[in-house]
C-alpha cells in the first residue's frame, strides 16, 4: 500500500501524528469497505520507522467524509486516553473555516440548536428547541472575507454533535457550498464540501507543551478565491 500523494503531515512525534485529511477520504472504516486514511498513516509509519508487526494507532476524532483538514491520531494507547479526556472536557480548540453563499444575518455570533440524529438517513436535524432524544449544539462563528458572493466564515463549535457546523449553519439559512444534504444547490465537482478542520490548539498530553496546528486551504473550487486573496 502506497501513501497518497495529496495526504500531507501536519504535526508528528513519538505520540501524536496528524494529517491534513483530504475531501473524499474516510476517517475510520465504514460500510463502504474503502480504506480509512488511518491505514495509510499506520503504513506510512511502519515504513518511515521500519517497525515489525503491527502499527497502534488510535484515532482521535473524526470528519466527515466530504470535509477536508486536519485528523489527528494517537501513537500511543497512554496519549490516545489523555487526549479523549481533553475532548470530553473541551480542552482542545477546534477551529473550522467554511465557504457559503449567503451572508449570515450578523456578522458574528452564537448558534445554539438542539438536534437529532435521523439514523435511517443518515443527517441531523436542527430545532430552536429542545425535543425527545435531542442534544444541545452550540457553536461560534465570525464573517472573515467576502469575495464575489462568496463568503469564508470561521467556525468555533463548542459541542460536538454529528453534522453539527454543516446543520447548524443550513438551519440559518446558509448551507455550506456544495453540502446537498443540508440544502445547497449544487455539489461541487469532486463532491466535497467547502468545510474545513483549519486549526487545533491543545496542550500537548505527555509533553505538556502548548500545541497549534494548522491546515492549508484546499487549491480547488471555491477555496481558490481566498487562496488568492491571502497570498
Amino acid at each position: 500500500m502506497q501513501q497518497p500523494t495529496n495526504i500531507e503531515i501536519l504535526f508528528e512525534d513519538n505520540h501524536i501524528i496528524a494529517v491534513n485529511k483530504p475531501a473524499g477520504k474516510l476517517s475510520q472504516g465504514d460500510i463502504t469497505g474503502d480504506d480509512p486514511i488511518g491505514d495509510w498513516v499506520k503504513q506510512y509509519i511502519k515504513v518511515k520507522y521500519n517497525k515489525p508487526g503491527a502499527v497502534y494507532l488510535g484515532l482521535v476524532h473524526r470528519l466527515d467524509r466530504p470535509t477536508s483538514g486536519i485528523l489527528m491520531f494517537a501513537r500511543t494507547s497512554k496519549a490516545l486516553e489523555r487526549l479523549n479526556e481533553m475532548l470530553k472536557n473541551k480542552k482542545i480548540e477546534k477551529t473550522y473555516w467554511a465557504i457559503v453563499t449567503k451572508k449570515p444575518a450578523q456578522e458574528s455570533g452564537t448558534l445554539k440548536h438542539f438536534l437529532t440524529r435521523v439514523e435511517n438517513k443518515n443527517i441531523t436535524r436542527a430545532t430552536l428547541k429542545e425535543t425527545t432524544g435531542s442534544k444541545e449544539a452550540i457553536l461560534e462563528y465570525k464573517v472573515l472575507l467576502n469575495i464575489d458572493g462568496y463568503f469564508l466564515l470561521e467556525v468555533k463549535p463548542k459541542t460536538g454533535r454529528q453534522h453539527q457546523i454543516r446543520v447548524q449553519l443550513a438551519a440559518i439559512g446558509c448551507p455550506i457550498v456544495g453540502d446537498l444534504k443540508y440544502g445547497y444547490k449544487e455539489a461541487n465537482e469532486d463532491l466535497s464540501i467547502c468545510l474545513l478542520a483549519k486549526r487545533l490548539h491543545f496542550e500537548h498530553p505527555v509533553k505538556q507543551e502548548a500545541i497549534t496546528i494548522e491546515a492549508p486551504l484546499p487549491k480547488s473550487g471555491a477555496w481558490v478565491r481566498f487562496n488568492q486573496k491571502r497570498k
